[in-house]
């Protein structure tokens, strides 16, 4: 139970992504079957469907626009301000912050992670880890969800009858832009709708939003 509890918040989000993408999988095959029939096209086994291209496009084309979200608003966070917001900093905070608030050099504890107290080459990688890390995550997905839309892309021009094309000349494609622009943009209305609302709303209880009773021009959680 002392387990579950410290984890619990990592354990649900597990739970609902593992129900999430095996009733993606389910339903994506359904969908796929019902599309084929009236094409006279042929249907596929669910274990099929599960490492075809069409499932991995529909997959990692949510995948890399929320890892953006992530890598932009960390990275963002250190940069921009907005004035009230629970997901912002004070405007009057320094961008760099002292080694105190960081709790390096002198203010390091016995129990600080091995890369903060090692300093040089391994201390910047890891003062910066989160946004490498992130930013590992969303190229992969993107790149993974441009191969898979490309197969899904040249198989349609097939059974159309007309040429394929190439990974590079797809990249170049009015399609590849227009999948990954309908994802980043309903990204950055979230984000953006989210930081300002919690210059105004609140929700006891939350590390996202400020104190009930903090006034509207408290900037931070």
């Amino acid at each position: 139970m002392p387990f579950l509890r410290r984890n619990s918040l990592a354990l649900v989000l597990a739970a609902l992504f593992l129900v999430s993408v095996g009733g993606q999988s389910y339903t994506g095959w359904k969908s796929y079957d019902e599309d084929q029939r009236p094409h006279h096209g042929a249907t596929i086994s669910y274990p099929r469907y599960v490492v075809s291209s069409d499932f991995y496009d529909n997959v990692m084309s949510n995948w890399q626009s929320e890892f953006l979200q992530i890598s932009l608003y960390v990275m963002f966070a250190v940069w921009f301000r907005q004035q009230g917001s629970a997901e912002s900093r004070d405007p009057d905070d320094p961008i760099s912050d002292s080694d105190k608030e960081e709790m390096l050099g002198k203010y390091l504890r016995e129990n600080s992670p091995k890369w903060a107290r090692a300093g040089g080459w391994r201390l910047r990688i890891y003062q910066n880890s989160l946004l490498i890390s992130m930013a590992i995550l969303f190229f992969g997905s993107w790149f993974a969800m441009a191969v898979a839309q490309h197969n899904v892309y040249n198989q349609n021009q097939l059974d159309h009858h007309q040429a394929a094309v190439s990974l590079a000349g797809f990249f170049g494609s009015a399609y590849f832009w227009n999948e990954t622009f309908q994802n980043w943009q309903s990204e950055f209305l979230a984000v953006g709708v989210f930081a300002v609302a919690t210059i105004y709303l609140r929700q006891r209880g939350s590390t996202e939003s400020k104190p009930v009773g903090a006034p509207h021009e408290k900037t931070g959680s």
